[in-house]
């Protein structure tokens, strides 16, 4: 089971601080992991300039040039933002045992160890 998920309200921990023009100390929000090459992808965070070939549409309207995008940064440079404390922090697993139509299975439950909170 995977530690950062979609979804997830990551801080980004390394890198320049924001008063030098990095990223370091921003917050955002999971938009997509690439587990092939332990990356994600911030809502927010590590813009980069991508040139695109101008060209044109079916109706004849101009495509391509400028444009910001937000780029990948590897997944131990973010740590997972607790819901309480608004702070980053570790992530654990916990087994649970659970009860759904008569029938009883055991899951894995994230949560977060500092504060000792779900996820």
């Amino acid at each position: 089971m995977a530690n950062i998920k979609k979804g997830d309200l990551v801080q980004v921990i390394t890198g320049r601080s924001q008063a030098r023009g990095g990223d370091r100390g921003k917050q955002g929000k999971v938009i997509e992991v690439l587990t092939d090459r332990n990356r994600v992808i911030v809502e927010g965070v590590n813009y980069v300039t991508k040139h695109s070939r101008v060209g044109q549409s079916d109706r004849g309207t101009k495509t391509g040039g400028i444009e910001t995008v937000e780029a990948s940064i590897h997944i131990s440079n973010v740590a997972i933002v607790d819901p309480s404390t608004k702070k980053p922090t570790r992530v654990g697993f916990r087994t649970e045992t659970v009860t759904k139509n008569g029938a009883s299975k055991t899951v894995r439950v994230r949560y977060a160890k500092k504060s000792g909170k779900d996820l």
